[in-house]
């Protein structure tokens, strides 16, 4: 309770303003129809296709070297896969849906779920995929038929503003209206979660979250939270160690580990452990010859880039064995290029292995049964991945139900995030809620029941005095319990 008495943030006028203007815009026009709808999502698309290059560009310029691969597969490629996919079902999802009628209403009544639109949406988007996760809500918050505010993150300036600029020429600020976080810490967000949203979508820290949630519950807003977590992945030993480290290393390298889903640890059989060096040595040799090179993203900030050094200092002096998998090169510090390593020997009391590592550390555990693994993983919050390498049935179908995670990616990471027709979401400490595919336009819909009254009521049957009259309502009520049961 003690969160909710703190003294409510103040809302900028700007952000008031679009939000009122937002709103009375809903309420004047409440249901968008299909055919504004699938408008809205070539809109999205369109503004994506049409300014590509100045796109990638400022997300460059916002982390000093962000690979333009990267950039390209996860914000471009799975963005407009979605919109795809969202317009190809969405006059099924916009259907009313029948439901079945209970016994006691006369035949010619009906009832109905029928998706609405909830109103005006609240977005706050983190610096580490800031398309994917702007544009990914935007699609179901549009196929939906809301308006939204999007809030981006202090780290994403030169894109916000690039976005802030074009966003007008495919939307009115009645329909989507960008903001700039330009405080050094990001004060703007408390006061934008403060806003009387119809719904608020966040992507971020588990910390940040509770926050977020915090100042929503003063307006009971309902909130859904992409939070993070410590996703780990186990190699079971039935399961090639070459090709395990081949799809692991990739998911570890990618924006330079600075993905929620990302692989945080990795468990692999007892013994294997010379194996598994030898393997990540080899794979990264072949794929970033040059740590400098363009390929290899940089942190997104100084502050992230010591912290990495700082929870690698902590490691190491509680004991830890570390592998510059960039061995006898120089990173660029200027361009915050923090090598991949592995951290052998991990204990609880390392940092590494008490928080999210956001970055491109990867502790390796051992194990020697599956119990044990399922185990440790079970003493600790709930991840928002689980990653089991094994190409035994009954193997992957014990840690799917022994281990409570968001999702679940067999033999590879990561690569469940983009399957459009999959819910997305996290479960306990990494998040609340999910979006993607139909699950998404749920998400952001009002699935409103609707009961319509036949000619005759089942209430005529029911009258006082109960225990009189030709039906004798108790008895009746009796005898339709009996055939209930």
């Amino acid at each position: 309770m003690s969160a909710l008495n703190i003294a409510q943030p103040i809302v900028p006028p700007a952000m008031q303003s679009c939000f009122e203007h937002q709103r009375a815009a809903y309420l004047a026009t409440p249901e968008r129809s299909y055919a504004q709808r699938v408008e809205d999502l070539k809109k999205l698309a369109r503004m994506l296709k049409d300014n590509r290059q100045a796109l990638i560009e400022a997300i460059n310029q916002d982390y000093g070297n962000r690979s333009t691969f990267e950039t390209l597969f996860a914000e471009f490629f799975v963005v407009l896969g979605d919109i795809k996919s969202t317009i190809k079902h969405l006059k099924k999802w916009m259907k009313p849906q029948k439901r079945h009628i209970d016994l006691m209403v006369y035949p010619t009544s009906s009832n109905r779920v029928i998706p609405q639109p909830l109103g005006v949406v609240g977005v706050i988007v983190p610096w580490n995929f800031p398309l994917m996760l702007s544009f990914g809500p935007l699609t179901a918050i549009f196929a939906a038929g809301n308006r939204a505010m999007v809030k981006m993150s202090e780290n994403s300036n030169n894109l916000t503003r690039l976005l802030m600029s074009i966003s007008p020429k495919y939307f009115p600020p009645q329909q989507l209206q960008f903001f700039e976080d330009s405080s050094a810490n990001g004060s703007v967000g408390p006061a934008f979660s403060s806003i009387r949203f119809d719904h608020l979508f966040f992507t971020g820290s588990g910390q940040t979250g509770r926050a977020v949630m915090a100042n929503a519950a003063r307006n009971l807003t309902p909130v859904t939270l992409e939070l993070g977590g410590k996703s780990p992945a186990v190699v079971a030993p039935d399961f090639p160690m070459t090709l395990a480290v081949d799809r692991i290393m990739w998911s570890k390298a990618f924006n330079a580990g600075q993905i929620c889903t990302n692989v945080d640890y990795v468990f692999i059989p007892a013994g294997s452990e010379a194996d598994f060096e030898r393997e990540a040595q080899r794979v990264i040799a072949e794929r970033y010859p040059d740590i400098n090179h363009a390929d290899y993203t940089s942190m997104i900030d100084q502050r992230a880039y010591d912290r990495m050094q700082a929870t690698l200092d902590d490691a190491v002096a509680k004991g830890a064995r570390v592998v510059n998998l960039f061995p006898g090169q120089t990173p660029d510090k200027t361009l915050r290029k923090f090598p991949l390593t592995l951290v052998f020997d991990v204990s609880d009391d390392m940092v590494i292995m008490q928080r999210e590592i956001f970055g491109p550390l990867l502790p390796v555990k051992t194990y020697t049964s599956r119990e044990e693994v399922a185990g440790y993983i079970n003493k600790h919050d709930r991840p928002l991945a689980l990653y089991p390498f094994t190409r035994d049935r009954a193997l992957q179908d014990y840690y799917v139900t022994h281990i409570m995670s968001g999702g679940v990616c067999i033999n590879t990471a990561l690569l469940h995030v983009a399957q459009h027709d999959m819910p997305f979401g996290g479960v306990g400490a990494s998040g609340m809620g999910h979006y993607h595919g139909y699950e998404g336009f749920q998400t952001f819909s009002k699935m409103r029941p609707v009961y319509r009254q036949g000619f005759f009521a089942a209430t005529r049957m029911m009258l006082p005095p109960y225990d009189k009259g030709p039906l004798k309502p108790n008895k009746l009520i009796e005898l339709i319990i009996k055939l209930k049961g």
